[in-house]
């Protein structure tokens, strides 16, 4: 695309972009203002690990979870269930080389993660079991006999 096919207001002076630029000065005035950024040491600008992925099944019994954790060892998973509530803890460390290398990338992410799952009810204390297979956690949770289905249908008044 030649200069003179381009729309008339480029080709006048810089006047266009004077409020492009100070509305960008405005914009990292503020940000300079405001409290930082929490920023991994090396000053890459990364985003924190994510909480797990997970799938979420009801069944006759209970329920099933399954929870993707990829590159995280089952020794570093912690999963406990408090009150009704089901709490997967757990870390993904970085193998850290001993040579030092000049990264251009860097997109994995590493550092602990913290994921609450509400249940419904509080399930017996045998009554969960946990297998973990090619970075997937995968949970059976039985419903006691006594806990009620939670649904509840209300009636609506008219007017």
């Amino acid at each position: 695309m030649s200069r003179q096919s381009l729309p008339s207001i480029f080709s006048h002076s810089p006047a266009f972009f004077r409020p492009f630029q100070r509305e960008l000065a405005q914009m990292l005035d503020h940000v300079r203002r405001t409290d930082p950024v929490e920023l991994p040491d090396d000053g890459y600008f990364a985003a924190p690990l994510s909480v797990p992925a997970v799938d979420i099944a009801e069944t006759d019994e209970g329920l099933e979870i399954s929870a993707e954790v990829p590159g995280v060892s089952e020794e570093e998973l912690d999963v406990t269930i408090v009150g009704d509530v089901l709490v997967l803890k757990g870390e993904k460390n970085e193998n850290v080389d001993e040579k030092k290398r000049d990264y251009h990338l860097v997109e994995r992410r590493y550092g602990s993660f913290r994921r609450s799952i509400p249940l419904g009810f509080v399930p017996e204390k045998e009554a969960v079991t946990a297998a973990f297979s090619d970075g997937v956690l995968k949970l059976k949770i039985a419903r006691p006999v006594d806990a009620e289905s939670g649904v509840q249908r209300v009636s609506i008044a008219k007017g």
